[in-house]
């Protein structure tokens, strides 16, 4: 999918982020934005472990305190894809653990991204073209 993406210039984006203390300068390096065009940052999480999600939004809430982001969008699934993927017997790669609306929302109800606005897209059942 982030394919897509870069095909129209997006780019996968690392900040470097400099802090400076009583003259000694801290560098400190962003987590990796999957895609990253015009101040909004894209994330597409498919199939990792759910900590992932919070490695995303804690990324989003800090780049937009530092005014480098404007919004962070998360690219996911519905768990009620789970049907189809064990239909076309990938079942077994997908699961509860993995990346899926049902545990991104308690992170974002929780403020997980800080004040950093976020666009959520969720695939759902009706998205799939067999």
């Amino acid at each position: 999918m982030d394919g897509e993406f870069y095909k129209s210039d997006w780019t996968e984006k690392q900040f470097k982020i400099n802090i400076s203390v009583d003259d000694v300068d801290y560098h400190t390096p962003s987590h990796k934005v999957d895609c990253y065009k015009n101040r909004v940052g894209v994330e597409i999480e498919w199939n990792n472990k759910d900590p992932f999600f919070d490695r995303d939004l804690s990324n989003f809430r800090m780049l937009h305190d530092l005014n480098a982001l404007s919004v962070g969008v998360i690219v996911t699934r519905t768990e009620e894809l789970q049907e189809i993927f064990n239909s076309l017997g990938k079942g077994a790669s997908y699961g509860k653990s993995t990346t899926h609306f049902g545990k991104l929302k308690p992170r974002i109800d929780g403020r997980g991204g800080g004040g950093c606005p976020l666009l959520v897209f969720a695939m759902k059942r009706s998205c799939f073209v067999g």
